[in-house]
This record gives structure tokens, sequence and C-alpha cells, in this order.
């Protein structure tokens, strides 16, 4: 089943206040998780930094990297924003956290003093996970290009 692909652009143009909650997220920390696909189909976590630049999702990867050679062999991939724990005594004021799936497009060389190969997202899955205001709910809001954002509580 083929899945429409949208560029970060495109997320912002449908969903502007959800994109700038997932963007916000994702800006905690400069280091975020990446799953890939090993050869044998088993998933694989590499730590990675990714940026969000000209209307798209943005990532390097070091030249010879297992992460480079799962994604030149099968381009799928999932993108976790940094996690920490929501306070104790202030649940509500937790941030969350924020998950982006879709598949790595290879874009250009990348020169200088981290050479590799540079990848852009085409987006096929954008997740934001928080509480609500009285912190005793999970809020899940799930964005598909043409299904647009639906809104899930849970607790």
């Amino acid at each position: 089943m083929l899945h429409t692909m949208v560029s970060w652009a495109e997320v912002e143009a449908a969903e502007p206040e959800f994109a700038a909650s997932v963007r916000a997220v994702f800006g905690k920390s400069k280091h975020k998780t990446i799953a890939t696909l090993r050869a044998d189909g088993s998933p694989r976590i590499s730590g990675i930094e990714a940026e969000f630049e000209d209307g798209e999702l943005t990532f390097g990867s070091m030249p010879k990297s297992r992460k480079g050679a799962d994604l030149a062999r099968d381009p799928r991939l999932a993108l976790h924003s940094p996690s920490v724990d929501a306070p104790e005594d202030a649940q509500a004021s937790w941030q969350g956290d924020a998950k982006i799936a879709g598949r790595a497009v290879f874009t250009h060389e990348l020169t200088g003093g981290q050479p590799g190969d540079g990848f852009r997202v085409d987006i096929d899955e954008v997740v934001r996970i928080g509480l609500n205001d009285e912190g005793d709910q999970l809020v899940i809001q799930v964005w598909r290009p043409g299904k647009g954002l639906r809104r899930t509580l849970r607790g």
C-alpha cells in the first residue's frame, strides 16, 4: 500500500500549531534517536542529530555508518525526539515527546569537517505525546498526510 509522503513544510502548512509543538519538543536537545532496519529486518537504534531547515527535516550520516547502510538498503525510519521525565511535582508541565516516521532520501554528499551523506525525510506520520492540563491523562496526537490530525486521550 502506497502512502503519501510530505515535506516538513507541508506538515507546517496543514497544522501550524501542532507542527510548532512538535518542532519545540525536537528542539529540546541536540541529540535525537533514529530507528532503521538492519539487513535481517531487525531494528537498529542510533543516536543522531537532525534539524528542521528550509521546510525539510534533515540529518547526516557519517561515511560507512551502519545506519547509512541500513537506509541505503531500506529507507524507512522513525525519528524520536529527546525524552525527559515529567517533573514529579508538576506533571502537567511535562513537554512530552514526539516521533516522525517516513523515508530517508539521499540529498547530497557532506564535505568539510564532517564528511558523510546528507538526507531529508519524506514524512508519512507525525506523533506528539503529552499530558492534559490536569496532568492525569496522556494526550496522543497523530497527523498523517491526507488524514489530518487525530487526538486521543488515555489514562
